[in-house]
């Protein structure tokens, strides 16, 4: 997915605030879900849950800049799965997270829908 960078998205001087990067990474995954006409949670009460992030700032991205959020899917388990998403400004990697989601339904950790398992083994 790719994101243009806009004066909301930095600072004073010119340079995306670092926050963005995390949801540009949370915006490019509920897109994934979107283009597949699927919503991110099934019910008020059931979704993903962010449990863990690891999060690396390797490069800046700066006003103007078309930069591009890339993901695969690092491990897929019953009720979790791990993501990688890095951003890029062409060949440049600006920012890399691993995210672990979990599936859950009324707080507690349940199996990750068929059709959410479906969209994570083919598409990232």
């Amino acid at each position: 997915m790719k994101i243009r960078i806009y004066y909301e998205d930095t600072d004073a001087g010119g340079i995306v605030y670092h926050t963005n990067y995390i949801k540009y990474c949370e915006r490019a995954r509920s897109e994934t879900f979107f283009e597949k006409g699927i919503k991110p949670s099934h019910s008020d009460t059931s979704g993903f849950i962010v449990k863990d992030i690891k999060a690396s700032f390797l490069a800046t991205a700066k006003l103007g800049d078309l930069v591009e959020v890339k993901g695969k899917v690092l491990k897929l388990k019953n009720s979790s799965l791990i993501l990688l998403q890095e951003i890029y400004n062409n060949e440049v990697k600006l920012f890399s997270m691993e995210v672990v989601l979990v599936y859950v339904s009324e707080g507690k950790p349940v199996r990750i829908l068929p059709q959410h398992r479906e969209l994570f083994e083919g598409y990232f």
